[in-house]
Order: C-alpha cells, then structure tokens, then sequence
C-alpha cells in the first residue's frame, strides 16, 4: 500500500448515510471540489460505485465480493487526490468494521430527519424516481402512513448511528457530521473540505440535484391524522428506557458443562443453586459429577459443539431477590469474599457481624444487613461504587448477554417451573427426567423470614433489568 504523504491527514474517506438522506447531492458537491473523488456506493450488496457500472478499478461485483479490501486499496492508490465512497448500513459490513477502526480514514456522517427520510423513500419506491435533475420531469405522490413500519426504520437507522458512534469512541476518532440541510450551506461544504484536509473552496453548490419533494409533511400522506397519533405516541426522548451502566460480561465459557454423554450445555449463573442443576446433568446419564465436561476453552468449545450435533444449550433464572440473598449468605456472609465483605462494612456501612460473631447473629440484623446490601447493589450495578460487581450479584440480563458472545442459550429455565423445564430439555435428549435434589446451600437464616414490601423494593431498585427483561413479580416462596 503507497505510504500516505506527510502533510496529508487522511487517505481516504467515506460517507456514512442511510437511504433518503442527501447523499447523491453531497457527493456532487464533493466532486466539485479539486483534489477529491467520491465514488458512489463502491461496496453496495448489487452494484459497483453507481448504477449499470460493471466494474471500478478493474475489479467486477464477484472479484470486489472476494476481496473487498484491494479495491479499497485500489481507490487510494489509483486515484488523484483523497478518495472516497458512500457506505450505507446494509453494505458490506467487513469494510464497516476495516473503516471504523482506520485512523486513515475520515468519516463523514450524513444524517436527516428520519420522518422525512422515511417519507421520500416511500415517495420514491412508488414513483421508481431516485434522483431529480431537473423539475420538469418531477413525478409527485402520496403515500399511506405506516406507524409499525416506520418504528421499524427508525430502529434501523438508530442501529446504525449508534454502531457508528461506538465505533469512534471506543477508537478515539471524531467524525464530521453533516445534516441534510448543511449540504445546501457552502460555509458547511467548505469546512468539511479543510476537515479533509483539502484547501480548494467553493463558491457555489452544485445544481446537479434538485429537491424531490419540497412539499410539507403532512401533504405527502393519505393519513396525516393518523400520521400525526402515531409520531406522538413515540417516545422520542426515551423517556420509559431504563438506563444500564453495568459493565458488559465475559462469556464465562470455562464455567459451561457439558453431559458426560447427552447432547446437552448448562450455563450456569452465579448464586442460582447451580450445584443441584449440575448434579441433575449427571444423573441425566447416570454419570458421576466428574464425567462432566467442563473447563472449556475457545478451541475445545468448538470442538465439542462439532462433534455433538443437535445440541441443547440451557441456563436457569432465579427472581432477583432470592438470588441476590443467596449472593449475599454465600459470598459476603460466609466471607468466601474477604475484601468485598470488608468494603461493604467499612465504605458502605452495611451493618454486617465479625466473622467470628455469626453465632450471636439474629433475624433483626439479617434483615437491616441484607437491606443495606441491596441498597449498595443499586448504586454498584449503577457503576457508582468502587467495588467489583462480581458475577454472583451482577445482573442476570449482563451474564446472559455475556454468554451471547460465545453461546446464545437455546432456553432460559425459571426456578419456579424448573423441574417442567428440565423435563422438556430431558425429553430432548431422549431420556428420563431425574429428580431435581433440593437447594442445599446453609443460610443462617431464610429468605421468607425476613422478606417485607421493604426488601422488595430494595431489590426492584436494584435489578430493575432482570425484572423488566423476565417479567419478574413480587417474590412468593416456592411451594
């Protein structure tokens, strides 16, 4: 690849937009500029840079889909000045992933009011017009307002935005960003020729293009009314989402088992009574607890996901507050966490006894200590506390995401239906269903003697995920 010349910031560039937003028009105004080429839509899933172009650089569609980053060392090396093409959110996404972490490549954000964006596509699927040169052979039209579908797009749109914008941040990039009403503005155009680090300027912008649909909103609907109901029942701040500042998960793949023999993965979480699932798994296949296979690797993963077609991957949801009761027993009371438990006596001022005085522990201070704990929970899973969130009390939402990057689970069991859901898994596998043993974990005391309309809210504050991502109620006991 030619070494870029030193005064020269970037070596290429590309324009990230969405259908309907301009983008035609940037581009015309871009080429007039010396010392840039765009290229049109050079990795478009059908075409090659514009419409009825064979080939770019010497390379066809099937030689571009073989290799998509020689052309794109073809455009920097074969071409007069900063090259750059168009890139919209269903192109090829091997040279989405290339772009966003080349710091030699300017990204130029294109953006437009989704409503009309929506709007002029519909317009143009319809009058078969993508581009207006000229107004006398304008095609006009109305189009039905569709709310579902139109939610659909916005989530297309905002999927890509913040694809973008995560890109940039976790690179340490800036991009320009660009609306569609800047591309009419030469003072805009001409900045983001110095952002590319070109010093030409324009004094007009192109009159290649004109603009489709000059009409107000409401007059390129058959249902405005409906149109209008539909947009004001949107969200449009987000109002209702729920914000999550706990950190992303790890796949926790050395903690998966395998059967000794049925084609079956458990994916256990943390403070779930795990141990009695991974006993059933053995009794499954009338195996010992060590004919499980577990301690995978990436490469041993795979491997057994090869040789065990058909496979069932599975895992087991607790409600929030029972789980994080068992959080709190096995891991900060038993002190199996020495500096977590010592942290939340001493920052936190978790009422919590000395290990040696659990034997003067009473109902009273389980209650208050275990209250105070979920009191932290909210504010560690909210990443305002300095301790770690270990996998015990993170949210089962996070663990199970986090398994998502190695193995999506095929099921998610409930504990309150867990042993319906093991006898379907069993059914699976073609074998009978054993008995599910009881949770043998020693608590000092239980859950149901101390559990009060305070402690549930406490928890709902908490693992306000878990309860909106599962549909979790009020805790009741087990019968």
């Amino acid at each position: 690849m030619t070494a870029a010349p030193a005064t020269r910031r970037f070596d290429y560039f590309v324009v990230f937009a969405d259908m309907r937003t301009g983008s035609n028009f940037l581009e015309a105004n871009l080429n007039e500029m010396p010392g840039i080429a765009c290229l049109g839509e050079l990795f478009h899933p059908v075409v090659v840079g514009h419409k009825d172009q064979a080939t770019v650089f010497d390379m066809s569609l099937a030689q571009r889909e073989a290799d998509p980053l020689l052309l794109l060392r073809r455009i920097r090396d074969r071409t007069q000045g900063l090259a750059g093409f168009r890139f919209f959110n269903d192109h090829d996404p091997r040279i989405l992933d290339h772009c966003l972490t080349d710091e030699r490549c300017a990204k130029v954000i294109l953006t437009r009011n989704p409503l009309e964006s929506y709007l002029s596509l519909k317009i143009a699927l319809q009058t078969r017009q993508w581009a207006l040169k000229d107004m006398k052979h304008q095609r006009t039209a109305k189009v039905p307002f569709d709310a579902a579908d139109f939610e659909t797009f916005m989530q297309q749109v905002q999927a890509f935005q913040m694809k973008l914008l995560h890109g940039l941040q976790v690179s340490g990039q800036a991009a320009f960003y660009i609306a569609y009403e800047d591309i009419g503005d030469l003072a805009v155009l001409n900045g983001l020729a110095r952002f590319l680090g070109v010093s030409a300027a324009l004094e007009a912008t192109s009159k290649s293009f004109k603009k489709q649909n000059p009409e107000e909103t409401t007059e390129k609907v058959f249902n405005p009314a409906e149109m209008e109901a539909a947009l004001a029942r949107l969200d449009r701040f987000n109002l209702n989402r729920t914000p999550n500042f706990e950190p992303r998960r790890g796949g926790m793949l050395p903690g998966f088992q395998a059967a000794a023999r049925a084609a079956l993965l458990y994916q256990p979480i943390r403070a779930t009574g795990e141990a009695r699932l991974s006993a059933w798994l053995a009794a499954l296949d009338g195996a010992a607890l060590t004919d499980l296979q577990d301690r995978f690797s990436q490469k041993t993963f795979r491997h057994w996901k090869r040789q065990t077609p058909g496979h069932l991957c599975f895992t087991m949801i607790r409600h929030p507050v029972a789980r994080a009761h068992t959080a709190f027993c096995d891991c900060i009371l038993s002190n199996s966490l020495p500096e977590a438990r010592a942290m939340l006596k001493r920052s936190y001022k978790v009422p919590l006894p000395e290990p040696d005085r659990m034997q003067t522990y009473d109902l009273a201070q389980h209650h208050a200590a275990f209250l105070a704990f979920l009191g932290v929970m909210k504010g560690n899973l909210a990443g305002q506390t300095s301790l770690r969130i270990d996998p015990a009390w993170a949210t089962q939402s996070a663990v199970i995401q986090g398994f998502s990057q190695v193995q999506a689970p095929d099921l998610v069991l409930r504990e309150d239906r867990i042993q319906q859901g093991l006898a379907f898994v069993a059914a699976h596998v073609g074998r009978p269903c054993p008995d599910l043993g009881p949770d043998a974990a020693a608590h000092p005391f239980a859950l149901a003697d101390i559990y009060d309309a305070q402690i549930e809210a406490a928890a709902q504050d908490a693992y306000q995920r878990d309860y909106l991502g599962f549909g979790f109620g009020s805790w009741k006991p087990m019968a």
